[in-house]
């Protein structure tokens, strides 16, 4: 996972190998033999069974690529039983329409050719040349036939997409168990690829119904540069100016040859696999970007979906952090164990849950805070916390416009470039209140000094206040990504406990336990900071600080139980001391993140500056 300050709402290309990833959606019962032994062996950690949701949960379900799959199948058979039409030709339907199936209908029961033009699967119509006009008024009283509307069992206006049981025209039918392009027909001139100019008599070719025809050498190459380098999913023609999509019967023809067909290299035969289904996957993913109640996981390589409708709608995201979890493990080819493995080998990255904030491009658990106040401390953090602290130290800003000012000469005596105001470097006030003391600042206590200076101190009081709140935020962080250090010498803990007690590998899992307990805390402190910094000064704001500091405690003293050397005689009293803080540490997570949780219910939050979604901030001192 990348740091917070990169987030991005782009789908991104993720196409590297999967198979080293965990999926939890294969697992409904969601936990490993490791978990389960250990609560065979051990109860130092009594599993609670699942209640009522907290307040800092959201429902939500994990779905697999399969799983998705399934859906979109489910929306295409749909529109076949009401179209009437093939499921290729249904499926770009409704990708032309983002998979809104409501619009599709209403759409192409008003005009069904418009629609099938505009989503390239029919061939526009050549214009009709315009018929004399009568004159006379005679005209007037002539009568015209009336337009009927399509049904199910009219005449299609594209039979080449019709079903098999359509009337037979002179463009062949396409149906998905159907070839879409066959070898084109021997003539007297032989067929040249208008992109390769190749020649060859034995010259395979491949069209569509626009009659546009290429060797499937450019159009294998085509495709592959497509789906590969661009990740498109709704296909044209080659030629230019053909708005024709192509169907992905006619896609998979083209990559994966059909059974029974001549070998042709295997390494070439792969690729093309690979490369349709990378197709299939880019439509799923189209599908969830179309929906609002889905979104994929942004973890590299993992094809998973969540599904959470309760935080789909913007007015939702003010109220909870829909924090969700795509019930998968690792992060690309860094695991390649299955779940029923040994509990040593999930310890670090490779085991850690995909978690993700479902609402925002956030691409982390930022409980406690809302969205919007933590995309704003994001913003914040990118423009200001790199330079503020030079700024403090090396510049000052003008007492008449605020401009920022570096010093660059011994002289105290300066002038601001952009207003020309003159004043002393060391007290800030007026240059014309120091009389003739050119070089040195013995008017320290007039007005127009005080006045400066505190103008100044208020500026660096806001720094100060930004600096505090940053640096905290920044040190969890840090913290965090140090933690993989932390999960080796745990690891390493673990294999010396076993070899000097007579504890057993299920026994030490304690420390795995601690540590973990204090990666998710860590992030939980990193954003109460942020929080804490838009809160409005009142008691609220105390209780929460408060809150923040006893968690941020229990959790350094259980950091230093963990880095604390082992010694044989002592492991028992260590491992009680390590189980009972681990369970406190977790108990305080919770008192922070219920508590917030609950104020974001009851409307109990004030801020400092305007978020959307809240209420104006009061006018206060912070």
């Amino acid at each position: 996972m990348s740091s917070d300050y990169e987030f991005s709402d782009d789908d991104g290309d993720y196409y590297v190998d999967d198979e080293d990833m965990i999926d939890g959606t294969q697992d409904e019962s969601g936990q490993s033999d490791d978990d389960m032994d250990m609560d065979a062996y051990g109860d130092d950690f009594k599993v609670v069974p699942k209640g009522k949701r907290k307040s800092y949960e959201v429902d939500y379900d994990s779905l697999s690529q399969s799983a998705v799959e399934k859906l979109i199948n489910d929306d295409v058979e749909h529109i076949c039983g009401i179209f009437g039409v093939d499921a290729s030709i249904a499926s770009l339907l409704l990708r032309y329409m983002s998979w809104n199936k409501e619009r599709l209908i209403e759409k192409y029961m008003d005009n069904p050719s418009a629609i099938t033009v505009a989503a390239g699967i029919t061939v526009p119509e050549p214009p009709s040349p315009s018929a004399p006009i009568r004159s006379g008024p005679s005209s007037a009283t002539q009568t015209t036939p009336t337009a009927r509307r399509p049904t199910r069992s009219s005449t299609s206006k594209f039979p080449s997409f019709g079903s098999s049981k359509s009337t037979p025209s002179k463009t062949p039918s396409i149906s998905p168990a159907q070839p879409f392009a066959t070898p084109r027909a021997a003539k007297s001139e032989p067929f040249v690829c208008p992109i390769c100019f190749d020649d060859s008599p034995t010259l395979r070719t491949l069209s569509l119904d626009c009659k546009h025809a290429f060797c499937s050498g450019c159009w294998t190459a085509y495709l592959s540069s497509k789906i590969r380098d661009e990740a498109e999913h709704a296909i044209r023609c080659m030629a230019e100016g053909c708005a024709l999509v192509t169907p992905d019967p006619f896609i998979q023809s083209v990559l994966v040859p059909e059974p029974g067909a001549p070998a042709g290299d295997p390494a070439e035969e792969a690729e093309n696999a690979a490369t349709w289904a990378r197709f299939q996957e880019l439509v799923v993913r189209h599908f969830v970007a179309s929906n609002p109640n889905l979104k994929y996981c942004p973890y590299p390589s993992c094809t998973n979906t969540v599904s959470c409708p309760s935080a789909a709608l913007k007015a939702s995201l003010i109220t909870v952090v829909p924090t969700v979890s795509c019930g998968a493990r690792g992060v690309g080819g860094q695991m390649s164990q299955s779940q029923s493995q040994p509990a040593q080998s999930s310890l670090g990255v490779a085991g850690r849950e995909h978690r993700f904030c479902f609402g925002c491009p956030i691409e982390s658990d930022h409980r406690p805070v809302v969205c919007g106040v933590a995309r704003m401390w994001l913003k914040k953090c990118r423009d200001d916390s790199e330079t503020a602290n030079w700024i403090k130290s090396n510049t000052k800003e003008c007492t008449m416009c605020q401009s920022t000012i570096e010093k660059n000469g011994g002289c105290n005596h300066m002038t601001c470039k952009k207003c020309k105001h003159e004043f002393c470097w060391v007290c800030m006030g007026p240059w014309s209140e120091h009389g003739t003391a050119w070089y040195s600042c013995n008017r320290y206590d007039e007005k127009g000094g005080v006045d400066a200076r505190d103008a100044q101190s208020k500026s660096r009081a806001s720094l100060e206040r930004y600096l505090h709140y940053y640096n905290r935020w920044a040190n969890h962080e840090q913290s965090a990504k140090l933690s993989l250090d932390l999960y080796a010498k745990t690891e390493k803990k673990m294999e010396d406990m076993q070899i000097t007690s007579a504890l057993t590998w299920i026994e030490v899992q304690f420390m795995k336990k601690a540590v973990e307990e204090v990666d998710k805390c860590r992030m939980t402190l990193k954003w109460t900071y942020a929080m804490a910094y838009y809160l409005a000064k009142g008691n609220e704001k105390d209780l929460f600080e408060d809150n923040q500091r006893d968690l941020e405690k229990a959790v350094e003293d259980l950091s230093e139980l963990l880095e604390s050397p082992i010694e044989a005689e002592n492991i028992p009293a260590l491992r009680q001391k390590v189980t009972d803080k681990t369970v406190y540490v977790q108990k305080r997570n919770e008192i922070v993140l219920e508590d917030t949780a609950t104020g974001f219910l009851d409307s109990r939050w004030k801020w400092n500056v305007t978020v959307d979604g809240f209420d104006d901030p009061e006018k206060s001192d912070n």
